[in-house]
Formats: structure tokens, sequence, C-alpha cells
């Protein structure tokens, strides 16, 4: 079905319901009409032996007849009654239905015969035209064009059925009745300017619906401004940004309570007139908004936003619209600073009017950073984290609204993975639905949520009472995110798991919840990508901290091996080292320490063998310490608190295996430059070859013209 017209929906709007009710008083004469003729010809009475007409109500006289309402006999069943009247409601949805599809073309043949029995029924049937002049004058006035013609100045205030452009009535006529348009210069914006001095609200009309025509000068609306002059336009926008919501501040005064929340005083009048206004100023914000081209000009637009948020509040589908536009900014922003705009923006909202708009912001938030995250790479990478940090923050202002997102969302990745797990028609493609960057960025997302707000340290700060109620929704989290590691174990998705094993470490770390990691990375070193021996390649080193697959091509290398080494190394001295002051730390790695010595017995690698031999080496120093410290301890491991308590004011970098892991993060940092530069070197190399194309084939372009210019002096010799 077709996109709904302009025209239709105003139709349906404003001339609908008149229409409808004129309808039934066009069916209802046509009835009347008809009932008349009939009893003229002797078809609705019955006759007696004697030649006369007999009443079809022997009991009352026409008069009382007519002046009943024709109801409908008495000796008819209710059943009957109950038909008719359905019949009769769905002919009249059905005739509603097609005239709000076809607007006024349906009424024409209906209008022409109902005014021609109108002008005839005086001389065909005086004693029923009398009748109706004396009970029912209306239908005999009644024009088929009232609906039309009705006074177009009844908006409607519920902003839901608003046209989705917000056009006004004034803007409406001015595109039709006048047909020279008005230029917009800068002597008229000045002038605009000194008014606003002492504004009205026909002021601020017509300055709105001249910046609405302006910044819709390339699309075909017909308005009775026109702009030519890009500094006028300059102006005009500086104009209706800054200055009318100042002015509409003077004429409507806010109400702020203790709380510093604004509200619209409802005893004004005017407060009405401008709520009409801004409805039309909606679209304007959002053009402005998809448009944005620096941090200047959203830093301008969201400050003018911002000052006349408060009348948005009642126009629900408006309010969305516009935070859509925001939300869509805040994602998808090439500088860092007009994403701290938007956040701002977004966050003083929020938290001003958490009632109205939180449980929006937040849905809106989540929705667009899955959107504009499908492709991940080294550039876009710090552009997400940025929006999932963010987005983070907006959780904390109410964390009941927080709960119930953060339940609807997971349980919604929860059903995705037992849908993918039970394919069985198409298994193949099934595991495509979670092996994705959208997929990976939701379960890292609400593991930083879960972090920021269930961690216990910040509580204790916070001097919160209870535990945070997002701290149920730690275990599902975490199953899910587990579910998803081990749908496919292959070697291929091994940078998936590093992943996201890298967000389950970052939860366990800040919650305090122990989550059994090393089984994962441990299975990594039983896959033949670690025990088959590589064979050589010229392939580039893998980035394993912006990729969830590897092509084919490196399964087996030696390339791929190095980096899954790598990893295992990196991750497993990271989950270690989160227990590296934990009073049972020496019976947390005795199974560990025991597979990783297996391993080394089998393993033919000399250069990985070294390094577990050193992390080994390193967890078993930690254990020593760890229990030379605890060996003054009096209390057993029935006395949590004191537990707890342990080597609490021990920073974790001086432990043993804290010192080993902070060397091997700075060898990281080393790597990952190196493999920055490299990539920014063969891009580089690859804008060169480009542009060495461009010029070979610009080069043969003009060879190929000047022989075609040879050849043609040629001919014409």
């Amino acid at each position: 079905m077709g996109k709904t017209s302009k025209q239709t929906k105003k139709f349906q709007n404003k001339h609908l319901k008149h229409t409808i009710e004129q309808r039934k008083k066009v069916q209802e004469f046509n009835k009347k009409a008809a009932l008349r003729k009939k009893g003229n010809g002797n078809g609705g009475a019955t006759t007696t032996r004697d030649g006369k007409a007999k009443e079809v109500f022997e009991d009352m006289s026409v008069d009382d007849f007519f002046a009943g309402g024709f109801e409908v006999p008495k000796e008819k069943e209710k059943k009957d009654r109950k038909k008719k009247t359905k019949t009769k409601d769905t002919e009249l949805e059905s005739e509603s239905e097609s005239e709000s599809e076809s607007g006024d073309e349906s009424s024409s043949s209906s209008d022409i015969d109902m005014q021609e029995n109108l002008d005839n029924l005086e001389k065909e049937d005086p004693e029923f035209y009398k009748y109706l002049k004396e009970n029912d004058e209306e239908l005999l006035h009644v024009n088929p064009l009232d609906a039309i013609s009705d006074d177009s100045e009844n908006e409607n205030d519920d902003g839901e059925e608003e046209d989705d452009n917000g056009e006004d009535e004034e803007e409406a006529k001015s595109g039709v009745q006048n047909t020279t348009k008005i230029d917009i210069t800068t002597q008229l914006v000045k002038k605009w300017e000194q008014q606003l001095t002492q504004p009205t609200t026909k002021i601020i009309r017509n300055i709105i619906i001249a910046f609405k025509a302006a910044i819709n000068i390339h699309k075909s609306d017909d308005y009775k401004y026109t702009m030519i002059d890009p500094q006028a336009f300059a102006d005009l926008m500086l104009l209706v940004l800054k200055k009318v919501p100042i002015a509409i501040q003077n004429i409507v005064k806010y109400k702020t309570n203790q709380h510093g929340v604004r509200t619209i005083p409802q005893k004004n009048g005017q407060a009405e007139q401008i709520s009409n206004i801004l409805k039309t100023h909606a679209s304007s914000f959002i053009t402005l908004l998809n448009d944005i081209t620096n941090t200047e000009t959203a830093a301008l637009i969201l400050a003018s936003i911002y000052e006349v948020f408060p009348y948005y509040l009642s126009h629900r589908r408006l309010l969305k619209h516009i935070l859509t536009a925001v939300v869509n900014v805040w994602a998808s922003a090439g500088e860092i600073d007009t994403q701290i705009a938007t956040f701002a923006f977004l966050n003083n909202v929020a938290r001003e009017y958490p009632k109205s708009v939180l449980e929006t912001v937040l849905k809106l938030t989540y929705s667009s950073l899955l959107q504009h995250c499908r492709r991940t790479n080294v550039h876009s990478m710090d552009k997400i984290n940025f929006c999932k940090n963010s987005a983070a923050e907006l959780y904390g202002i109410d964390e009941a609204v927080g709960y119930q997102i953060g339940f609807e969302y997971i349980r919604q990745l929860a059903i995705h993975l037992r849908n993918s797990i039970n394919a069985t028609s198409n298994a193949k493609e099934g595991y495509k639905t979670i092996y994705n960057w959208q997929y990976c960025h939701s379960l890292d997302f609400w593991s930083r949520v879960l972090s920021q707000y269930c961690n216990p340290e910040v509580e204790l700060r916070n001097h919160k009472s209870k535990e945070s109620s997002m701290r149920q929704l730690i275990y599902p989290l975490v199953q899910v995110t587990l579910g998803a590691i081990r749908l496919i174990p292959t070697a291929q998705f091994f940078p998936l798991r590093f992943y996201l094993v890298r967000s389950l470490i970052r939860l366990s770390q800040l919650t305090g919840v122990y989550i059994p990691l090393f089984p994962l990375l441990f299975e990594v070193l039983s896959s033949t990508a670690i025990t088959k021996p590589p064979k050589p390649s010229s392939l580039q080193f893998v980035d394993f901290e912006h990729n969830i697959k590897v092509n084919q091509a490196y399964l087996g290398t030696k390339i791929y091996q190095d980096g899954l080494t790598e990893q295992f190394i990196e991750l497993t001295a990271e989950f270690f080292g989160l227990y590296a002051k934990n009073i049972a730390f020496p019976e947390l790695i005795t199974p560990a320490v025991l597979a990783l010595k297996r391993f080394i017995k089998k393993s033919k690698n000399v250069k990985f063998n070294k390094q577990l031999g050193q992390l080994i080496e390193k967890m078993n120093t930690n254990a020593q310490f760890i229990m030379t410290k605890r060996a003054h301890v009096e209390y057993g491991p029935s006395n949590k608190q004191e537990v707890k308590m342990f080597l609490s004011d021990f920073e974790s970098k001086k432990t043993p295996l804290g010192q080993y892991i902070e060397v091997q993060r700075q060898l990281k940092e080393e790597r990952l430059k190196l493999l920055r530069e490299a990539q920014e070197k063969q891009k580089e190399k690859e804008k060169e070859q480009d542009e060495e194309e461009e010029e070979e084939e610009e080069e043969e372009e003009e060879e190929e013209e000047e022989k075609e210019k040879k050849n043609g002096k040629a001919s014409s010799k």
C-alpha cells in the first residue's frame, strides 16, 4: 500500500468527521423520501374491503408516525432489529473508509441526487415538504459542500493526529491564496529582530513560517516566503535559534519548581498558541539536525531546542521525532565534540523529565547504537566505545527503568541465541544472527552498564543501603554470553571468543562476581590451530581488537597461531590477575597450572612453551606470596567479612602477577602502535596508487582524444 498523501491526511484530520455527519443526514433524507414515495404508491399500506388504505399502525396517526423517527414496527423481533442496526453500522463504516481514501470525489453523485430531490420535493410532494419544514427544517438546508468549506482554523490540538510536517493553516492558505511571494532579505530579518523586543504570537508565527520556507527551499512545497540571499539565511537562522526562544519566554514565562524542572503555566491563554507554532517549528528542528556539519551548529540547535523543550512534552509523537534526530547525530557524528554536545542534551532532558523522556531516550540510544555499529574497524571503534560508555551513563538516572529495559533487551538476546541453537532447517545460516558485530556490541554494552552500576565500591561510596536492582541481570547476561561463545567453537571465530571474554573479565572485575573463564581459554589450546604444525605465510598480523572472524586463509598458518598464543597468554594472565590479592589464590590456580604443565609436555612449539613456563612461574610466585601473607591470619573461611578485607590496602600492581601483567600491557601497547603505523602506511600507499591510476587514466583519455582529433582531420582531408 502506498504512502498516504499530504492532502488526504489534511482531509482526514479536519474534514472527515464533518463529512461523515453530512453523509448520514443525506442518507436519512433519502430514506424519508423513499418511504414517502412508497406511501403515495400504496406500497407501504394495506387496503380494507371498502378500498381505503389501511395504516401500518392502526393506533397512531400519520403525524405521530413521522414524529416517532421511523421506529421499527412492534411486530418485528428483536433479532431482526439487531441485524438491521449491525448492517447499518457496517454500511456507515465502509462509507467512512472509502471517503477517507478518496476525499471529496466519492461524494459527488450522491450530492447531486440530494440537491435534485430538494429542488423537486416542494412540487412533487408539498405535504411532505410542509411536514419537514415544520419538524426537521435542517434537512432542507443541508449543503453538501459544508464539510469542505468548513472553517479551517479549527486546528487539531492532539499531537498524535498532527501532520508529519506540522504544517500550519496560515501557511497552507498562504501557499494557495498568495500568488506573490515575499523575499526574505537582511532588512526584513532586522525588522523582525526589532519587533521581537515586544514580541507577539503573530510575529513569532511569521518568523517560524519564513524560516521553514528557507530551510525547505529545495523542496517542492509552496510557501509564501522565498530565500535567495545566503547572508539573510544566516541572520534568520541566528534570529530563530537564539532570539525566538527568548521572545517565547517573555510571552509565557516558565514555572520552575524546587528541583529545577520547567513547566508551562496552564492558565496562560497564549501558551496554546505558542504550542501550535512550535509544532510547526518541529520539522525545521529535525531538518537542521539531519544536516549538522560541525559542533558549533549542533550546540546552537540543541540549545534552542532545550529552551522550548517543555512545549513538546504534551506532543509525544513530535517529541519522539526530535529525540530520534538528536540520537542519530549522537551515534553517527564524525567529531567527538559533536557527540559530547548531543549526549549533554540527552542527559539534561532525561534528568529533568525522567517520567516523560527517560524511557524513550534509553530505547532510542540502544537501537541507534546497534544500527551504527554494523561496520566496526580501527577507525570506528573509538566512536562506538564512546557511544556505549555514554549510553551506559543514562541508565543510572533511574535504575528501576534501567532494569526493566535491560531485562527486556537481554531477554531478546537470549531468544535470538535459543532460536539459533534450535535452527534445524537452515543450520548453516542460523549462526549469523549471533556471530555479528551488532550482537557482540550489545553483549559488551550490557556488561558495561552492569559493571558501572553493580560495583560494590561505588555503592559504598554513594552510601547505598541496598544493592542495585540491576545486579539481578548479571547471571542471565553471563549465561547468554557463554552460550554465544560456545555456539560455534571453531578456530575461525576465536577472535569473537576473545572479545567476549574481555567483556566478561571487565564484568567480573567491577562487580566482584566470579565467572569461570579459564576453561573457555583452555579450549583454544586443544584446537587444531595450536596442536598442528603451522604452515608459513606472508599474510598480515591479525587485529584481534577489531575483528571477530578471520578469513579461512589464516587457518593453519604460523601468523595466526602466534596471534592465538599471544591472546591466550594475555587473557589468562588478566583473568587470574583479578584474584591476585584473593586469599584463595593458591587453590584457584592449582587446576590451571596442572593443565598447562601437561600441555607443555605435549607441545612442540618452543616459543609458546617458554611463554607458558614464564606465566606458570609468575602464578606460582604469586601463590607463595599469598600463602606467606595469610600465614598470620587467625580467622577461618567462614568469616566472609575478614576474607574480603584481606590485603585490601595492598595494590594489585605490586603483587608478582600484577607486575607481570603491567609489563605485558606495555608490550601490547607497543605492538598496537606498530600495527597502526603499518596500517596508516598501507593506506597512504593505496592512496598513492589510486592517484597514480587516476593520472594514468587521464593521460590515456587525453591520448585517445588526440588520436580521434588526428583521425578526424585525416578523414576531412
